[in-house]
């Protein structure tokens, strides 16, 4: 049996390759703010910022009580579960995404909560940052 970090962490390939497919820019395990730490983000060309939560079973979700503080950092909300997930448990007012190792699907898009100006400036410059930071650790491990 995977345990629910390793499961996750497939899951949330699945999700960033389906966000590339919709031209997404996305990061995995991204701190908007100290003490937070999302799954996956999505940055459309639009400069929208999707938060996607990856749940690899009941018990990962059910343990989860800070999801609702990621809802300030974005302007969609999903919840990427694998296809089996019970998704009566999940809060309806989020986006559903079914997910595996090797895609995903949105199953149910998420509702528009715009961003205030300085808070998407904010979450996209650090975006962009550490992007920037994860690609000079590939040509130099010691950055």
């Amino acid at each position: 049996m995977m345990d629910d970090k390793k499961a996750g962490q497939i899951l949330a390939r699945g999700v960033q390759r389906h966000l590339q497919q919709l031209d997404l820019a996305s990061l995995t395990e991204f701190v908007p703010a100290r003490g937070l730490r999302v799954d996956v983000i999505g940055l459309t060309p639009k400069g929208e910022v999707w938060v996607i939560e990856v749940k690899s079973s009941v018990a990962d979700f059910q343990s989860d009580a800070k999801w609702q503080n990621y809802l300030e950092w974005c302007d969609r909300y999903f919840f990427a579960v694998p296809a089996d997930f019970p998704t009566d448990i999940l809060p309806a007012d989020t986006g559903l995404i079914f997910a595996d190792g090797y895609g995903a699907e949105i199953i149910t898009d998420a509702p528009l909560d715009a961003l205030a100006p300085a808070r998407r400036k904010k979450i996209t410059l650090k975006f962009a940052r550490n992007t920037a930071q994860r690609l000079a650790s590939f040509t130099d491990p010691r950055i």
